[in-house]
């Protein structure tokens, strides 16, 4: 800060300032007519404006300003750029020339602008709007006069759509909305050996802050032209939602599970809403519909990868303190999909809550309903039933801590259930009592050892620490009054990779309660270090098993044992493997392993493997309970999967992935995916083959292309879900 002399006084720069008032830079005041001048590159504060310039004058009594040479004005997120600039810090008026401006993802310039803050319009002329960031952008929209009502909107009549300096294409009216998540269009082009050529169309609007959308025209040569509306909205008052519907008349629907021909008019129809009307308390409404089973597989293949079986359901919840309510209403909207009826289902949750001054804990969950249990058409070995039901548990608990290290907790409850006789085809039980009674204890520890001194740069070490937690969880139910088999099979226990929980209310397949006498014995390692700052785990190592102390029919005395498994021995490296070991028959049931490579930004390699044995999944640890009714639940597979990430320049890059399976010999799918970076755009052509095993090999091409500014697939998604590459 320089000292300078005005009228004979010696002062500074600051002290000849108002509290608003702030200049930094060769400044000299005159504090008389409050006018301030530089000739050198100074900074001008006022409020929340700042401007820099190369010269100016300042008039600190009005607010009108004169700047010259690079100057730039920042006013909250919008900043202005010009060659000479007249501005009033107080009212915004402002007259530029040479000026550029911008509000990410947006920026503009041209020869003049003139407008003011109130009532916030710019009016440009000779002027261009772009969201690629260059002195000379790659694409552009140019008008002879330009709109700018910033944080809001641009807006132009007679523009033009500039390919470099090439006009090609013209708008009679032309706005943007500077909100994000302004309207824009997506279109995809490819070709499906299934579909033939296609052309997949979004255009995709946003109203304001509270509604938006999109409305979809799709066109397939072999299959036809589908089209249909999303919605998507978010009221303060009222909670937020999605909506949809797809309708396509489809010249070669294929057939159904029962070798059927499906109906060409195919549609599919979704709604979804998540409304708090009041503190801790939540309803979320979810109906999914869909004319067949396979309508989602064949036109939106990422989302039927996510979910294959979409339920329908309203849930409403209530929470306080130690309780929580939850009434749920669940239809079969969809014939072929297997559903558990609830209408409704209503369940008092007590959280587990101390007893006055008393070590003890008391815990409990009641519900009441009417359930039915409606198996998909396609299903012809099972009929629905029907039956009300009413249940209630509640258990004492009492956490201990013994010598200052070991934790034990006792518990005993006991279980209620009611039903009421069962109706429908598939009926076979009267009105049934049922009595449980269950005890157990769960011991753990947990001891841990620090080596502060351990350094390595290669291992990315800084300190080591190795944490283990054995634990034993026992539990024991004597036979309930009434055994699975003499009750209807509402909520059962349904096939697992993992280990089901042991005790109460964690398990809550409650029709399927049997008596235990079990201990499940847990083994947990953790071994970190600091990296970055941070506390990293190098290794994460949890095995558990079941050893069944009085096993039911069909039961080992083992349970598989289970294996999870997560190291990161640096950085750029991790590797995670997830194993089911057969203990009784000394066979390897499952085996998940994952291997990813990260080492820098060019390049990146993962592989993995899943074995699962024929019959994994039907395991005798079910007992009596109802057996998988799905056949391919009993088929095995020895599956390899590659995926290759290489960037071949600032402006290339490449990406393959493969699926082989080995017990067959069969390269199942394949992606070979170019992605290229055009500054503004992104584009990615994507060539995929999947062999089905059955008919013809299907193979599929597709190009898409979006603006950074507008990204079509979030950060990474493209290799989670690379389908999403080819538009579905």
């Amino acid at each position: 800060m320089a000292l300078l002399m005005t009228g004979g006084v010696c002062l500074s720069a600051e002290a000849a300032l108002t509290n608003q008032w702030r200049f930094e830079g060769d400044v000299s005041i005159d504090q008389r007519a409050e006018i301030a001048k530089a000739t050198n590159r100074f900074t001008v504060f006022y409020g929340e404006v700042k401007l820099v310039a190369d010269s100016g004058m300042v008039n600190a009594k009005t607010g009108d300003a004169v700047a010259q040479g690079n100057v730039r004005i920042e006013r909250g997120s919008q900043v202005w750029q010009g060659d000479r600039v007249e501005y009033n810090f107080k009212t915004g008026k402002m007259v530029s020339e040479g000026f550029r401006t911008g509000q990410n993802p947006f920026f503009l310039k041209g020869d003049v602008i003139v407008g003011e803050q109130k009532p916030g319009v710019y009016v440009g002329a000779n002027a261009l709007v772009t969201t690629d960031d260059y002195a000379e952008p790659g694409y552009s929209i140019r008008a002879k006069m330009i709109t700018v009502v910033p944080g809001e909107y641009i807006e132009a009549q007679n523009a033009t759509l500039h390919i470099g300096d090439v006009p090609v294409f013209y708008f009679p009216y032309f706005r943007r909305s500077l909100i994000a998540g302004a309207n824009n269009w997506t279109l995809i082009p490819g070709y499906r050996s299934l579909d033939g050529p296609y052309l997949l169309t979004s255009y995709n609007w946003y109203w304001n802050e509270r509604l938006g959308g999109a409305l979809h025209l799709d066109g397939r040569v072999k299959r036809g032209v589908g089209v249909g509306p999303d919605l998507n909205w978010r009221l303060p008052k009222f909670g937020e939602g999605t909506a949809g519907y797809y309708y396509i008349h489809d010249q070669d629907p294929g057939e159904d599970s029962f070798g059927e021909k499906i109906r060409q008019d195919r549609q599919r129809a979704f709604l979804t809403h998540l409304s708090e009307p009041r503190s801790n308390l939540t309803a979320r409404l979810a109906v999914r519909y869909q004319s067949d089973e396979f309508v989602i597989r064949d036109f939106f293949e990422s989302e039927y990868r996510g979910n294959v079986q979409p339920l329908s359901f309203l849930e409403v919840n209530q929470l306080w303190s130690n309780f929580s309510l939850d009434l749920m209403a669940q239809p079969q909207v969809n014939p072929f999909f297997e559903t558990v009826e609830r209408l409704p289902d209503v369940k008092l949750t007590g959280f587990r809550q101390q007893i006055g001054a008393s070590p003890l804990y008391y815990e409990s969950e009641s519900s009441a309903g009417y359930l039915r249990r409606d198996f998909a058409n396609t299903d012809t070995n099972n009929s629905d039933f029907a039956a009300g039901r009413a249940d209630t548990f509640h258990q004492m608990v009492l956490p201990l801590t013994l010598f200052g290290w070991l934790n034990v907790t006792p518990r005993a409850g006991g279980r209620f259930t009611h039903y009421m006789e069962a109706h429908g085809q598939g009926a076979t039980t009267e009105e049934e009592d049922r009595a449980v009674f269950n005890t157990g204890a769960e011991v753990s520890l947990k001891a841990s050892r620090l080596w502060r001194g351990v350094q390595s740069k290669f291992w990315h070490v800084d300190g080591l620490r190795h944490i283990i937690q054995p634990s034993v969880n026992y539990v024991f139910i004597p036979h309930p009054t009434r055994r699975p088999r003499e009750l209807p099979q509402f909520d059962y226990e349904s096939p697992s990779p993992r280990l089901l929980p042991i005790e109460f209310p964690d398990y809550n397949s409650i029709d399927s309660i049997d008596s235990q006498n079990v201990l499940r014995l847990g083994l947990r390692n953790k071994l970190q270090t600091k990296r970055d700052g941070a506390v990293d785990n190098m290794l994460h190592w949890a095995l558990y098993t079941d050893w069944r102390l009085n096993p039911r029919e069909g039961q080992g005395t083992f349970a598989d044992a289970y294996s999870d498994f997560d190291m990161r021995p640096f950085k750029w490296l991790s590797v995670n493997s997830e194993i089911r070991y057969d203990i009784d028959e000394g066979a390897l049931d499952i085996a998940d392993h994952h291997v990813v490579i990260t080492p820098n930004n060019v390049w990146s390699f993962s592989v993995g493997h899943r074995y699962v044995r024929d019959d994994a999944f039907i395991d005798p640890q079910f007992g009596s309970t109802t057996p998988p009714t799905d056949p391919e639940l009993g088929i095995g597979n020895n599956l390899f999967t590659t995926t290759i990430y290489y960037r071949l320049s600032e402006n290339w890059a490449a990406r393959m992935s493969h699926h082989f399976e080995a017990r067959d010999g069969t390269l199942e799918e394949q992606y070979y995916t170019i992605y290229r970076d055009l500054r503004s755009w992104t584009a990615a052509l994507t060539f995929r083959v999947r062999d089905n095993r059955s008919g013809p090999t299907d193979f599929t091409i597709g190009l898409t292309a979006s603006l950074k500014s507008f990204p079509r697939i979030g950060l990474g998604r493209d290799s989670a879900k690379p389908s999403l590459l080819l538009g579905y």
